[in-house]
C-alpha cells in the first residue's frame, strides 16, 4: 500500500479520539501520521523487514496506548498513536502485494518479515499493489474522517495526501521504468 494509505489508516483510526478528545486532536494526527509512514524509512535497507514488525510491534502498542490512557499527555497520545499505526502499517503489508517492484510481471511470495518466526508473510494481494486503483480508492475513503474530523493546518496537508496518492496512482506503472537499478 501507498505510504498515503497508511498515514490516513492511521489518521482514521485516530479520528473518533480526536473527536472525543479535542485537545490531544494534533498529537493524535501527527503520531499516527509519523507511525504511518515510519515504516517505509527502510525502503532503501531490506524494505518490510528492517523497520517492519508485524508481530512484536503489538508488544510496543499495546504498552503504549496503556501508558497514554493512564497518563495521557501530548506526548504519550502521540507516542500511542504512532505505535499502533506503525504496527498496524507493518500488519497490513500483508494484505497487500509483494515486494517487487513490478508486480504485474514478476510475482514473488514476501510481503513482511516476522521477525518471531525468522519468516516472510506471503502476500494476499487484495491491494495488487502500492498505487493500484484499489490502493487509491482505500487511500480516498480513509481520508474522509480525517478531513471530518481534523481542523487547521491538517486540513491542506490531508487534502495534500489524497491529492499526492491519486496522482501516484495514475503514474505507478510507469514508474518501474524510472526507477534506479539500486532501488529494485
Amino acid at each position: 500500500m501507498m505510504a498515503t494509505t497508511h498515514a490516513f489508516t492511521g489518521l482514521a483510526i485516530v479520528a473518533p479520539l480526536a473527536y472525543a478528545l479535542p485537545e490531544f486532536a494534533t498529537a493524535l494526527a501527527v503520531g499516527a501520521i509519523l507511525g504511518g509512514i515510519a515504516p517505509d524509512f527502510d525502503l532503501v535497507f531490506a524494505h518490510r523487514r528492517t523497520l517492519h514488525f508485524p508481530v512484536t510491534g503489538l508488544a510496543v502498542a499495546v504498552p503504549a496506548v496503556a501508558v497514554a490512557a493512564s497518563t495521557p499527555s501530548s506526548l504519550t497520545v502521540a507516542v500511542a498513536a504512532a505505535a499502533v499505526t506503525a504496527w498496524l502499517h507493518a500488519a497490513s503489508d500483508a494484505i497487500g502485494g509483494g515486494l517487487e517492484m513490478d508486480p504485474w510481471n514478476d510475482r514473488t511470495e514476501r510481503a513482511v518479515y516476522d521477525h518471531v518466526r525468522s519468516q516472510w508473510i506471503r502476500p494476499r494481494r487484495w491491494i495488487r499493489y502500492d498505487g493500484a486503483p484499489e490502493d487509491a480508492a482505500v487511500a480516498v475513503a480513509l481520508a474522509i474522517p480525517a478531513l471530518v474530523v481534523f481542523d487547521g493546518w491538517l486540513t491542506p496537508v490531508i487534502a495534500g495526501g489524497v491529492a499526492i496518492s491519486l496522482c501516484y496512482a495514475l503514474v505507478r506503472r510507469r514508474l518501474v521504468a524510472w526507477t534506479p537499478d539500486w532501488l529494485e
